[in-house]
Order: structure tokens, then C-alpha cells, then sequence
């Protein structure tokens, strides 16, 4: 894989590299996740524009105020909104205004509900996720949400168990968002340990995505053909574009 870090997004990363059980690995530079796009330094923008091209895909799982927030800055980019809309922060806000206490361990409980949500409210937002994972186009593609870990992360451990990736690159992929953000600062918008919860991922929120289309659906492969619309042969169409 491509190793970087850039400064207004220190979440965006290379797919690139990761081999499959067949051998098969990503073609660098043609897959990236990634935080958010609306801080890029000028930089940020040069370094991408010099080592992977001038024209991006984007897929932006952010909710509309989100985007309307922090639009993406790289240019001539082609952004698909994939509106997933926020809810932890919200639910927390509301469980704080009722001046209910919110714990450690309900934090990590209203995560756990936000991932099963992925699976069962959100669906047809990663069956479009694939559709466009499945334009023949050459020009690199990123997808993100804002810290690129929750709604981003669910999206990259479908890709790669698409692509055949064993499932414990699927986690280191997974957990290496918490290298990524360590230096950004908690929000003082929030207690502390609630803060500490939401700034991370855990083992425990995917896993509850991963729980859950078990129980709704089977399976992985079976959600992938059936609710995500990732038919065999376009399985293996995804595996031609993104696998040397």
C-alpha cells in the first residue's frame, strides 16, 4: 500500500496492496477511504493531483448538513452523495438534555445500535455504494463520510470481503483508523468519556453490523447478492477492475 498522511484528511488512505486469498492484490492508487474532504490543504491537493490524477470519484456517505458544512475541495472531482444522516451525536444530545446520564458503556451500546442501523435502515445507500464501485472508468475513487471511520468503515470491510480479502486484513483495516486519528482533538461539546467512545472505533461496532446481517440475512455473501445487488458475475467484475 501507498503510506501517507495528509493534513486535512489524515484518514484518507490507500486500499491499495492488500492480497486475497487467491493471491490476488488491490491495484494501488484506484481505491482510497477517507475522513472527510473539506479541509484539504492546497498540498494535500498537489500531492494527490501529482501521484494519482487530476479527476476524482468521490462517494460521500455524509448527511446533507454535513456536506453543506465542509464541501469536498478537490477539484474537478465527481461527488455521489450516498446520505447517511448522523444519529449518535443527536441521541446522546437528547439523552444529556434530559438530564439522563449517559455512561461508557451506553456509548458503546448507542455505537453498536448505529452500525446495526447501517444494515437495516441503510442498505440501499451501499447497494448504490456498489453500483458506482462498478463504473469502468480509470479515474481513482475515494469514499468517505467525516471521520472516516463508522459509516466508511462498514462500506471498506464490504469492498474488501468482495474482494476476497481474509478477514483479519479486513480488521487491521478497520482498527487503523484509530492510528490515524489520534492527534485529532476530542470534542468539547461532549463529556469526556463519551467523547473518548465517538472519536474511536472498537471491535465491538463492527462487529454488530456484522452480527446483524447474520441474523437478517445469513451471511455476508448472501447480503452481498441478494439486499446489496452484487450478483456473481458482477462480483467478479468488481474483482477484474480493482485486483491486478
Amino acid at each position: 500500500m501507498t503510506e501517507f498522511q495528509l493534513e486535512g484528511a489524515p484518514n484518507f488512505r490507500d486500499l491499495g496492496g492488500y492480497a486475497n486469498r487467491h493471491g490476488q492484490r488491490v491495484r494501488p492508487g484506484k481505491l482510497f477511504r477517507s475522513d472527510h474532504l473539506g479541509q484539504l490543504t492546497s498540498s494535500d491537493i498537489r500531492f494527490l493531483h501529482d501521484n494519482f490524477g487530476a479527476d476524482w470519484r468521490v462517494l460521500d456517505f455524509r448527511g446533507v448538513q454535513e456536506r453543506a458544512t465542509a464541501p469536498c475541495l478537490l477539484p474537478n472531482a465527481q461527488v455521489h452523495a450516498l446520505s447517511i444522516e448522523p444519529t449518535i451525536v443527536q441521541k446522546i444530545t437528547d439523552l444529556l438534555a434530559q438530564a439522563q446520564t449517559v455512561s461508557h458503556e451506553e456509548t458503546v451500546r448507542l455505537m453498536q445500535d448505529t452500525y446495526r442501523g447501517f444494515v437495516r435502515h441503510n442498505t440501499h445507500r451501499y447497494a448504490e455504494f456498489f453500483q458506482h464501485l462498478l463504473s469502468d472508468t480509470d479515474a481513482p475513487l475515494v469514499f468517505h463520510c467525516t471521520a472516516g471511520k463508522d459509516r466508511t468503515g462498514f462500506a471498506a470491510a464490504l469492498l474488501l470481503h468482495a474482494l476476497d480479502i481474509p478477514t483479519e486484513v479486513v480488521w487491521q483495516d478497520y482498527l487503523q483508523t484509530n492510528e490515524r486519528l489520534k492527534n485529532r482533538p476530542l470534542s468539547n461539546l461532549l463529556p469526556e468519556s463519551i467523547a473518548h467512545v465517538l472519536h474511536a472505533v472498537q471491535p465491538a461496532f463492527l462487529q454488530a453490523s456484522l452480527e446483524t446481517v447474520e441474523q437478517d440475512h445469513g451471511g455476508l455473501s448472501t447480503y452481498l447478492e441478494g439486499p446489496l445487488r452484487l450478483s456473481a458475475s458482477a462480483r467478479q467484475k468488481l474483482q477484474v477492475l480493482y485486483l491486478d
